[in-house]
């Protein structure tokens, strides 16, 4: 049989009060610990922190939002979970915005515009403090909903005309043209671009024109040959492109890839297929991911300013919440990074 006389789990809420009386301190500097903690002392707030790990305690942010018509949650859309180039931000993000008591609510659009919409109106119905989202391009609906409510909105890795508020980013059509001048000193004169997903990616299509523009700029080149990945694994379907390119284009002599994953995925090909890398085809990537400077040869690449576009989103964001003034348009500008994979010739970055 069971003993009856075990003591029964609490079902009741621990409140703020709770940790009130625990802290010994008001219910008041409790609420402004959880809202503004850089506003309490070092010392309150160590009583504070230890007194809600103590009971566990969970505070209630509907309620405050019920009070404050907001939450202390940012909602921030990312074209993909998946891309580890957008990681870094989020997580600076987090880190700077956490410091001030937000957290934020993710969600991904899959580069679609109607995803986004939906990912948006369910944000907007929590009553977020702000909003942030990536890029420009927006539904009609997106921007309606976002432009009626009096949520402050930051869009962040681009630059561009008609922005719903501020602007935090670079210009990658600037990207592309660097990418293509690079590899026009180091030598080459038959250039392709690479990418994936053209169609609904439209930063890696302002890469693109950008290439495009510097090979008919400094080359008089009319056409560059270009070749869409699709979805699908990016390393696995660079290596089909690269073969793919080789014979169509076999005097192709220079790359430009939408990111450092597909040139990863050609440099494997090339190496299987005993293609010198930078002697016979010259390549360049984007992303400076983890591994660009580990490959065989190291990449050639462009850093984005990842970390820079967190601490900067996270900086506007505070600053619109507050009211203050700010400027509304950000440009963090990148790095151009050479390496052994573009090296034919000494190059003036």
């Amino acid at each position: 049989m069971p003993n009856k006389s075990r003591a029964r789990r609490s079902t009741q809420r621990v409140t703020m009060t709770d940790v009130a009386k625990l802290a010994e301190v008001s219910a008041s500097t409790v609420s402004l610990y959880l809202r503004k903690p850089d506003e309490v002392s070092t010392q309150l707030g160590q009583r504070i922190q230890g007194a809600i790990d103590t009971l566990g305690y969970v505070p209630n942010l509907m309620a405050g939002a019920l009070a404050a018509a907001r939450t202390r949650v940012i909602g921030v859309v990312v074209p993909s979970m998946v891309n580890a180039i957008f990681a870094s931000t989020v997580n600076t993000m987090q880190k700077a915005l956490g410091d001030q008591g937000y957290q934020l609510l993710l969600g991904h659009s899959d580069y679609a515009e109607a995803e986004e919409e939906a990912v948006v109106r369910t944000f907007l119905s929590w009553s977020p403090s702000a909003m942030v989202l990536t890029g420009l391009n927006h539904s009609r609906e997106t921007r309606r909903m976002l432009s009626n409510s009096d949520v402050p909105v930051v869009e962040m890795w681009e630059l561009g005309s008609n922005p719903l508020d501020t602007l935090v980013g670079f210009s990658h059509r600037d990207v592309g043209r660097a990418q293509a001048r690079h590899l026009i000193k180091a030598g080459c004169r038959r250039i392709a671009f690479i990418g994936t997903r053209l169609g609904v990616d439209e930063r890696a299509k302002q890469r693109q024109s950008g290439s495009e523009e510097a090979l008919r700029d400094l080359l008089g080149s009319q056409h560059t040959r270009v070749i869409d990945c699709g979805p699908g694994r990016m390393a696995e379907a660079a290596s089909r492109a690269f073969a793919e390119l080789l014979a169509s284009h076999p005097d192709t002599d220079g790359i430009v890839f939408a990111n450092d994953m597909l040139a990863l995925g050609a440099l494997g090909e090339a190496q299987r297929r005993g293609i010198r890398v930078p002697d016979d085809i010259a390549m360049i990537g984007f992303g400076d991911m983890d591994f660009s400077n580990c490959t065989l040869p190291p990449l050639s690449t462009i850093r984005p300013p990842r970390e820079e576009i967190g601490e900067a989103v996270a900086r506007c964001v505070l600053r619109r919440i507050q009211g203050r003034p700010q400027e509304t348009r950000l440009d963090l500008g990148f790095e151009l990074l050479p390496r052994e994979s573009s090296r034919r010739v000494t190059v003036d970055a």
